[in-house]
């Protein structure tokens, strides 16, 4: 069978609005949140232990970055004092510059779905929020490395199709990795952990997946903002992206759908969501797991895949390797610059017939 990713409809001139969630995230109301998203905010601790039953090591949220073995859970971002004189005296005495320079990367298919390469700037129209804004920065065929970080959901649920899931993402390993290319491997289940830290060694990020466990819950939110947080050290002069295979049926997670959302925004990670649905009715799925990840997909400017069977994996990744070969990366200074801590939204249209450009995405303002 074919494999249904979430796609747009190709169109002349395709203009696809992206989904705008204004307001501060961290302070966000329960009932502006979607319903399917609305759950208690966790408050327990946060610690990253070695993966045993019989030693337990705290350790800082830079965890997932270069130690692989560790169950990681989020942690709360420390305060920063704000009453000692010296600090305050030093901070007067620094400059501070915003960097407004919004990056956009895109990806644009012919009528056959196709990554269509070679199109000029001229074939490029961007909007903020129904304002065209300038294309100060154009790049076809980005030469940008890649960090990418492969979270593979080891839950129960979903461990009855896992063999094939670990071969298919093997296969993409191999087949994805390029000179200056870095990835890791995750397993998801109640806990996040990272079997294998960013690197480009084949064998190695190949028998992590490989030996991913089977665990109990399911914990999607952490995933993605774990993933996020370990992207985001990997420096600004990549390409970040979060691929997760998932059966979407989230559980155990400590951090909630708006915490995840922003911080997959914050580190301007691509999400690429692979949902294997034990069942294809509605009453047998997680339907809210999957609009959830579906939005968080949407906000990041990736795509969602539903396969109709684990077979259609290797399809899937091929799919992914391609698009992230022939990405187009835009950038603009927002004029006029929106709101502090707001969502805006961005639309991407390409000017030529018979293309069809998949660009949904939001940003996340900074202060002013």
């Amino acid at each position: 069978m074919a494999m249904t990713p979430f796609r747009p409809h190709s169109a002349c001139l395709l203009t696809i609005p992206a989904l705008l969630f204004a307001g501060i995230a961290s302070g966000q109301a329960q009932s502006d949140r979607p319903p399917w998203a609305q759950k208690p905010k966790s408050t327990a601790s946060a610690t990253a232990t070695p993966k045993s039953s019989t030693a337990s090591t705290s350790t800082s949220a830079s965890a997932p970055d270069g130690e692989p073995g560790k169950i990681v859970q989020p942690t709360p971002t420390p305060t920063t004092p704000t009453d000692d004189p010296q600090d305050a005296a030093g901070q007067r005495g620094r400059i501070r510059v915003n960097v407004n320079l919004v990056n956009v990367l895109v990806s644009v298919l012919d009528e056959k779905n196709r990554p269509a390469p070679d199109l000029p700037r001229e074939a490029f129209q961007l909007f903020e929020e129904g304002v065209e804004q300038k294309i100060d920065k154009f790049e076809p065929e980005t030469s940008q490395p890649l960090d990418l970080a492969i979270m593979i959901d080891a839950s129960l649920s979903a461990h009855k199709e896992i063999a094939f899931e670990q071969e298919a993402a093997a296969h993409f390993i191999r087949q994805v990795l390029r000179p200056g290319d870095r990835l890791s491997v995750f397993a998801v289940d109640e806990n996040v952990t990272q079997l294998a830290s960013f690197s480009d060694n084949v064998a190695e990020l190949q028998a992590a997946v490989r030996r991913i466990p089977s665990g109990a819950g399911t914990s999607i939110y952490d995933a993605v903002l774990l993933g996020s947080r370990a992207l985001a050290r990997r420096g600004n002069d990549r390409r970040r992206v979060i691929i997760l295979v998932t059966d979407a049926g989230e559980t155990t997670s400590h951090s909630d759908f708006d915490a995840a959302r922003k911080e997959a925004v914050l580190s301007n990670a691509l999400l690429y969501t692979i949902v294997i649905r034990p069942v294809k009715n509605e009453n047998g799925r997680n339907t809210a797991g999957e609009h959830a990840l579906e939005t968080m997909t949407d906000t990041t400017g990736g795509a969602m895949f539903f396969p109709d069977s684990p077979q259609e994996l290797p399809a899937i990744f091929d799919r992914i390797d391609r698009e992230l070969r022939t990405q187009y990366l835009l950038a603009y200074y927002p004029t006029p610059r929106g709101p502090a801590n707001t969502y805006r939204s961005i639309v991407v249209t390409v000017t030529l017939s018979n293309y069809q450009v998949r660009h949904r995405k939001s940003y996340l303002t900074g202060p002013q």
